[in-house]
């Protein structure tokens, strides 16, 4: 009779940890990701611009609520709407491209509200400068593309950093600290 009973039990911890353990991966789809940022010029206007390729993997267990983000962003990819403003963005005032070629973020934690994404914490790191940061979800959903026939996975994220903690300290104080990132993120499930 224990044998039994021990039998079923393996069988259903077996089957229950096969329920439970739903951790997908999505891989960052390029044609809906983009990171922008945002500051202020000389205390007048906003000046905005984002970057192009952003690749990666994002890896989600809901019914766990735990989370791996890994994204590297190409600096070189900046757009702001204007040729020399996008050359002087990467030379050493800013983002230093041909000596950092890559922006990463890897995620620490995921937290969430019910099913729901609400933040993601982790290494920001920029000019080979690592700081911490916290991104805001402001929204986050998934869905199945019917064109892909696929789920994918995805939201708009912000968080607020100091550009003179990552060794960018050209144009201060005129060309203020403070810059908003919206990271605009779908992803594939694999």
């Amino acid at each position: 009779m224990s044998k039994l009973l021990a039998v079923n039990l393996l069988c259903l911890c077996a089957w229950s940890s096969q329920v439970y353990a739903q951790s997908v991966v999505y891989e960052v789809e390029p044609d809906h990701s983009f990171v922008t940022f945002e500051v202020v010029h000389n205390k007048t206007s906003t000046t905005r611009g984002r970057f192009d390729q952003v690749v990666g993997t994002v890896e989600l267990d809901q019914a766990a609520k735990t989370g791996r983000a890994d994204i590297r962003i190409d600096p070189a990819s900046i757009s702001s709407g204007s040729k020399g403003f996008d050359e002087h963005l990467r030379n050493k005032d800013f983002f230093d491209v041909a000596a950092f070629p890559d922006v990463t973020f890897q995620s620490h934690t995921f937290d969430f509200e019910g099913s729901q994404v609400v933040g993601v914490t982790g290494t920001l790191t920029l000019r080979g400068i690592k700081n911490e940061v916290a991104l805001k979800a402001n929204r986050f959903n998934c869905y199945q593309n019917k064109r892909i026939e696929r789920e994918i996975c995805g939201g708009d994220f912000e968080t607020t950093i100091k550009r003179s903690q990552y060794g960018m300290s050209f144009g201060l104080p005129g060309i203020p600290d403070t810059v908003r990132l919206v990271i605009q993120i779908e992803a594939i499930k694999q």
